[in-house]
């Protein structure tokens, strides 16, 4: 009896230890695989010019450790790509001569590398989990896109990826007062720090009193955004060639020459940009012509198909590789702004040809890329349905 008493008082005792050591290790803090709160932590950022290994020996890295910076391989970690700028943390042993036993490298938020310093350098990379929180944000437009989504502090991201999805449908050199949005999205948190957008899964767009959905939609054939009918939003010409710039001047047949001053025909939309801004083509074509033309400076001229032709003038300079022949995408940087020719100021001068005959590029029509196949559609009208109560809110 006494020897199973003495037993038992053991086992609970050792029980007793066990959970005590299982409390005292959920207690331990942990980042980067670190037991961070049992050491010192400096912070800071790499300064211009500075080195990986000028910074460890600044840490009071050990000499073995520093030389071993060169023999790690680029595929793990380019040290010669370190950026100024980039931030760092450095842990010491709390102890009264503290040894520099870890280096952190913050490379973004996301992706950090742990330098091992204890005996001989390693090297391990870690990986912040990013999680995705689904949002409605609503906005009414004062002034720019842009302006809007700052105003509401909503990331900036956002102003990006609605002009490319409405970038066929919406004039965004033409914003009116009052015209707005509401979006339907994932954005993206490491900790509780934004660190972009992800999928938007469907939009509505007020402008000039007109509304425009559009719903994400795909599957094994067909990816994109369509509209409440399953027509895509893409169409065959981009609205501007240009992102986020104001229109100077318009299409007219009587406009005084800013440099010639006589009263002349402007056949094209002038868009006031900053010098070096990337000009694109608003379709599929062909260069037909690339060269200093006159009082237009330098120019490209893209045919699209048989109707349509359009013209990029004063260009600083062209897209890489481009020349007469070469075809070109929706999209594609053709050119960046300039002031070349007769020219007061950087600005594009964009013009547009139908049936050889000049029109005006803020009243043409585009038509659309191919709907949804018809057998996708009653899957798509499911979708759309869901999605349409998220933004269908009051602006």
């Amino acid at each position: 009896m006494k020897k199973y008493v003495l037993f038992t008082l053991a086992l609970l005792a050792l029980i007793g230890c066990q959970n005590t050591n299982t409390e005292t290790n959920q207690d331990i803090v942990y980042e980067y695989g670190i037991p961070v709160d049992s050491f010192d932590i400096v912070k800071g950022q790499i300064k211009k010019g500075q080195t990986l290994s000028g910074l460890f020996t600044q840490l009071g890295c050990n000499r073995k450790c520093t030389n071993q910076l060169c023999l790690i391989p680029d595929s793990i970690l380019n040290i010669r790509n370190i950026r100024a700028g980039d931030e760092y943390s450095a842990f010491y042993t709390q102890t009264e001569k503290p040894q520099l036993l870890y280096v952190v490298y913050h490379s973004s938020l996301v992706e950090h590398y742990v330098f091992h310093l204890e005996d001989s350098l390693h090297i391990h990379t870690f990986t912040k989990p990013v999680r995705t929180e689904t949002k409605i944000a609503k906005a009414h437009i004062e002034s720019s896109l842009w302006n809007a989504i700052a105003d509401n502090n909503l990331n900036l991201q956002l102003a990006l990826d609605l002009s490319e999805i409405y970038a066929w449908s919406v004039d965004f050199f033409g914003l009116q007062k009052n015209d707005g949005f509401i979006v339907y999205y994932d954005e993206l948190y490491v900790d509780s720090t934004s660190v972009g957008i992800g999928k938007i899964h469907s939009a509505k767009f007020l402008h000039n009193g007109k509304t425009f959905y559009a719903f994400n939609y795909e599957n094994d054939d067909i990816k994109g955004f369509w509209d409440e009918e399953g027509r895509s939003v893409r169409k065959a010409f981009l609205k501007a060639p240009l992102k986020f710039s104001r229109i100077s001047s318009g299409f007219t047949y009587k406009r005084k020459h800013p440099v010639y001053k006589t009263v002349r025909p402007h056949t094209g939309v002038d868009y006031a940009a900053p010098l070096g801004t990337p000009v694109m083509s608003i379709g599929n074509g062909v260069v037909i012509q690339k060269g200093y033309k006159g009082g237009g400076g330098n120019t490209v001229k893209i045919k699209h198909n048989s109707t349509y032709s359009t013209a990029y003038l004063h260009l600083s300079k062209y897209g890489k590789g481009l020349k007469v022949g070469s075809r070109v995408e929706q999209g594609q940087v053709i050119g960046y702004v300039g002031s070349t020719g007769a020219s007061t100021g950087a600005h594009l001068d964009f013009r547009v040809w139908k049936n050889n005959k000049p029109i005006n590029p803020l009243t043409m029509e585009s038509p659309s890329a191919e709907p949804i196949p018809s057998k996708y559609l009653s899957d798509f009208h499911v979708l759309r349905d869901s999605l349409r109560t998220k933004i269908d809110l009051e602006l």
